[in-house]
């Protein structure tokens, strides 16, 4: 019988700064401080969120889509789990769930989910995502275009 794999203390640090990576995106989108997700992507990261109704980009025009796109949401939650991580040197792909639950304007929630998929580059700042493609597996709704609510805080 072959024993598992043993992970080495680099993997497990690495693993451990990826996880905390992939919290930090959730925290930068949930908390509206959308400048942290300079701290989650690389400066040229390339992003796409058609799956969700959402647009494909660089970085810079992905950040600034969010920013306007989540103005229409008067609160949400990303929830992200389920990680499925594979280090190679300095590279590595992640493959995480999410789970959006998201308030509209009328009070009703919309529900969104799916996965991640991660393409990840070590920095000399760390981990940083250099592609992410999301697969949306369900949805309650169409996401909305317009939403009169203010954001609730």
């Amino acid at each position: 019988m072959d024993r598992p794999h043993r992970p080495t203390l680099e993997e497990l640090q690495d693993r451990f700064e990826i996880d905390e990576l992939l919290t930090r995106y959730a925290q930068a989108i949930d908390d509206r401080t959308f400048d942290l997700l300079d701290t989650v992507f690389t400066p040229d990261a390339q992003v796409d969120y058609v799956s969700a109704g959402g647009i494909a980009g660089d970085y810079p025009a992905i950040k600034a889509w969010l920013t306007d796109v989540l103005g229409l949401f008067p609160a949400y939650q990303h929830l992200v789990g389920n990680r499925r991580v594979a280090l190679d040197g300095d590279t590595a792909t992640a493959v995480s769930m999410f789970h959006n639950p998201m308030a509209m304007g009328d009070g009703t929630l919309f529900f969104c989910g799916g996965e991640y998929h991660d393409r990840l580059v070590r920095t000399p700042d760390g981990w940083r995502i250099a592609e992410r493609v999301e697969r949306t597996a369900y949805a309650t709704a169409a996401v909305p275009t317009t939403n009169p609510a203010p954001p609730v805080r």
